[in-house]
């Protein structure tokens, strides 16, 4: 809270960058779970759409589903060229490697950010993205996967998401102590 000369409280709300990932170095028939994971972990922690290099449209539609039942405004939509989506995009870049600085020295410049590009790489990372990103970022300087990275970097600039259903779901889940309850769908008491 802050007090305004007056004298009267007024918050002073952070904003949030609205948060494109793109994913590179995709395997179709190789990746699908890995990326479908990633996909999902960009939704639940606030990212916008999900851009998948090379282009894989059953992903796509596996996520959409995911979508149209738990809600939300996600999408999957396809980077034919990564690279371009790189240059083009609108904000600052941000190329998860734990070869990075650490994501506590760019933070603050992160979050003030309207708009970030967020960029997940497979197996084998082209090594002109390390030069085309804005920044080479790290969540920890050890080994683990891209959907971990993700995660990490989202709770830390956009927060954990609290419990209930989004908007236009049609199913929820329900917290219990244990068992699993979904509003709207199968659960076990």
């Amino acid at each position: 809270m802050a007090t305004g000369s007056s004298g009267s409280k007024r918050s002073r709300r952070r904003r949030r960058p609205a948060v494109t990932v793109l994913r590179i170095g995709h395997r179709a028939g190789r990746d699908p779970r890995l990326s479908t994971h990633l996909a999902l972990a960009a939704r639940a922690f606030g990212a916008e759409r999900m851009l998948l290099h090379p282009p894989d449209p059953d992903l796509a539609r596996r996520i959409a589903a995911v979508v149209d039942g738990w809600g939300g405004a996600f999408e999957v939509a396809p980077a034919p060229e990564w690279r371009r989506v790189v240059r083009d995009f609108d904000g600052p870049s941000v190329h998860l490697t734990m070869y990075g600085l650490p994501l506590s020295r760019v933070r603050a410049r992160l979050a003030r950010a309207p708009r970030l590009l967020v960029i997940a790489g497979g197996a084998k990372v082209p090594a002109d993205l390390y030069r085309l990103a804005t920044y080479n970022v790290a969540v920890g300087s050890q080994p683990h996967s891209e959907v971990a990275a993700t995660a990490v970097l989202l709770a830390d600039l956009l927060g954990i998401p609290p419990p209930g259903p989004w908007p236009g779901a049609r199913r929820a889940i329900v917290p219990t102590a244990r068992g699993k309850r979904v509003d709207g769908g199968r659960g076990t008491p």
